[in-house]
């Protein structure tokens, strides 16, 4: 866990104080990955910096696990902290085993660990380590270099990473699946990661919360859902777009938005299935085993005038949701079989509910969102509170 307590940062310029950084205060746990957005000259770079003390605070602290880092010295603190940016800045002169392994040499690690550690790395972001760790960095593209320089940062397995810009100077298509193994990465290690960006659609993809910052102050950190939801001012607002409601069909799943539906099982009488659906006004009706396991439903005009148990008229479901997949994919599929609904399941096949169009749209209007509330006041709400 990190903690940021009222960390300021003052430049004087033309014989002038300018607070670069304003009494910024955040907490990020551990395992979280917070992003730091705004705009060019907000801060969110020198506050990063502060934490590793590339740039030294003029007042305020940095806590690292409990522990305040104004003691330590810096060779120490940086030793601690994987630090990634976007020039890389690899070593020519090294190998990629040499370059991965530069801060575990430092720390005593011996080769064999070193190398271990490097083959381990390099196999998470799919290069073969016999092929890539005894070349230099001149014989990798820039995508692999900039992976290099992920994974560098992480070789001396330091619980904090700090990202300044990462993949801002990598091509689209390569920056996407940079992006993808490094999320998978962080599933497996769990650290706790700061990362400067530019881009609020990877701060939506990657983070757990975002931080959006303007003239040196923290405005709003939130969860993305929630940030997105519910912004605290309009510069908020206009930062994150004016399309914020379709970015939020990546963050919100299927779970979030389902809707309690009835099923029946397949003993269930005709009859009854039908006054089930006069009661709840569907045309359909899910039909589950003992075990609530989905197994297909059953539709009105295929029941009407008819006899016998639900389980004569069962039909398969042409597609499904699953609980954790994202809204984005589930309107993409309802569209692609022609669905206005999709039955959400478990892993095990369990019934959960279902997701339908309208809940979709239900779900985005409510206010309802993802994550914690803010912890941020607004300065309207600041104002209110003053003259209350």
């Amino acid at each position: 866990m990190i903690e940021l307590q009222n960390l300021t940062k003052t430049f004087t310029s033309n014989g002038k104080d300018v607070k670069a950084v304003d009494s910024v205060s955040l907490t990020v746990n551990e395992g979280e990955i917070c992003v730091f957005l705004g705009p060019s000259g907000c801060g969110k770079s020198t506050t990063l910096k502060m934490i590793n003390r590339l740039i030294m605070p003029t007042s305020g602290k940095v806590l690292i696990n409990g522990e305040d880092t104004t003691g330590l010295d810096e060779v120490t603190l940086r030793r601690n902290i994987g630090y990634v940016i976007q020039q890389i800045g690899l070593f020519p002169n090294m190998t990629i085993e040499e370059n991965i392994t530069v801060v575990p040499r430092l720390l005593g690690w011996d080769k064999h660990k070193c190398h271990e550690r490097a083959r381990e790395l390099m196999s998470m972001i799919k290069l073969e380590p016999k092929q890539y760790l005894h070349r230099y960095p001149r014989e990798l593209s820039g995508g692999q270099q900039q992976r290099i320089g992920v994974i560098r940062a992480l070789a001396a397995d330091a619980p904090l990473l700090l990202m300044d810009e990462p993949f801002g100077a990598v091509d689209p298509i390569n920056r996407e699946m940079i992006q993808n193994e490094f999320f998978e990465m962080q599933r497996a290690l769990n650290k706790t990661v700061i990362m400067v960006s530019h881009d609020i659609d990877e701060a939506i993809k990657l983070g757990d919360k975002i931080a959006i910052f303007r003239a040196g102050k923290l405005l709003q950190i939130d969860h993305p859902d929630t940030l997105l939801a519910h912004p605290v001012d309009d510069f908020v607002s206009n930062f994150v777009g004016q399309d914020s409601t379709l970015k939020r069909l990546l963050l919100v799943k299927a779970e979030d938005a389902a809707d309690n539906a009835p099923s029946v099982s397949p003993q269930t009488p005709v009859a009854d299935a039908l006054e089930l659906m006069d009661e709840h006004d569907r045309r359909y009706v899910v039909m589950t085993d003992a075990q609530n396991k989905a197994m297909g439903y059953v539709r009105r005009r295929d029941l009407h005038r008819q006899q016998g148990t639900c389980q004569d008229y069962l039909r398969p479901f042409n597609a499904t949701a699953a609980y954790d997949e994202h809204l984005r994919i589930l309107l993409s599929r309802m569209y692609e079989f022609n669905r206005a609904w999709l039955p959400v399941l478990n892993a095990e096949n369990v019934f959960l509910g279902e997701v339908t169009q309208e809940s979709i749209a239900a779900y985005l209007s409510s206010g309802r969102s993802r994550g914690m509330k803010t912890n941020i006041v607004s300065p309207a709400e600041l104002v209110e509170q003053a003259t209350a």
